[in-house]
């Protein structure tokens, strides 16, 4: 079985596990999931996306998912690098970037270091900027209720992320609690500190040779869309799309507008 045929795989990265799936032929689109989630949250977009011309890699980033803890800290600059040893793993020389919210982070932490194997650079619900002093307090103090007890913070965090203007999503926030309640509480606490201290890049937008997407959620409790427009506009080939009664779980509120979203982004149209 070839590796392209395969479908869940790791590859041993510092000693420990990176867990990662690989499926569909053609242009590559690497999935990077955000805070408290995994590589399944995009299944629904990688057997979509895979059964046409497209080749689709998930990676659980570090602490989340089957990919082990590295350590006490996971920097977005570590995370990144661990994504990276998979995909030259595969042997990809070029692909599309989609990262969810802390995936967003990584994936700019790559493509700083990477332009020239960038398609496209997708920020799904996320934020070039670094943390704020007042967030750099909330994420010390979330830290320390993690600490005392990972799911009270799990059962608080995750209804935040979708709109809560309207009716509850109970079958999105039932999943969503499912895949963080899985992530070890040394896995949260290693990516609240390494959000806390993660550098603003704002810059490689600035200078982004590739296409630049950002999907926005106005309903988003977590990053104001306003803010997240002008980053979109800080490249020369930045884009952005406003999804209407959003929060900041597109991809599961918002499931098939986000899919011809990034059916377009990967064709070219968007």
């Amino acid at each position: 079985m070839t590796i392209r045929q395969m479908k869940n795989q790791s590859i041993k990265f510092k000693g420990i596990e990176v867990s990662f799936a690989d499926n569909g032929r053609g242009k590559a689109v690497v999935f990077l999931h955000g805070f408290l989630g995994d590589k399944t949250v995009w299944n629904y977009y990688a057997k979509e996306l895979s059964s046409s011309t497209t080749r689709v890699i998930t990676i659980d980033l570090l602490g989340h998912g089957k990919t082990e803890c590295l350590s006490y800290v996971h920097t977005m600059e570590e995370m990144a690098e661990a994504v990276y040893a998979v995909l030259k793993h595969l042997k990809l020389k070029k692909y599309y970037l989609i990262g969810h919210s802390m995936g967003g982070y990584v994936s700019l932490a790559l493509a700083e270091n990477y332009p020239d194997e960038i398609r496209g650079l997708c920020m799904f619900h996320s934020s070039a900027k670094a943390d704020r002093d007042e967030k750099k307090k909330d994420r010390t103090r979330a830290i320390k209720v993690v600490k005392r007890n990972a799911k009270i913070f799990i059962d608080e965090a995750i209804p935040n992320l979708f709109n809560t203007t309207e009716k509850p999503n109970k079958q999105g926030i039932t999943k969503a609690k499912k895949i963080a309640l899985y992530t070890s509480k040394q896995g949260i606490v290693a990516a609240l500190e390494g959000m806390r201290i993660r550098l603003d890049r704002e810059i490689v937008l600035k200078f982004a040779p590739y296409p630049v997407l950002y999907i926005i959620g106005k309903e988003d409790n977590i990053l104001p869309y306003k803010d997240l427009i002008n980053q979109a506009k800080l490249s020369d080939n930045g884009r952005y799309e406003l999804l209407d009664k959003v929060g900041h779980m597109g991809f599961f509120e918002a499931k098939k507008e986000c899919l011809e979203i990034l059916k377009g982004f990967i064709k070219g149209e968007v």
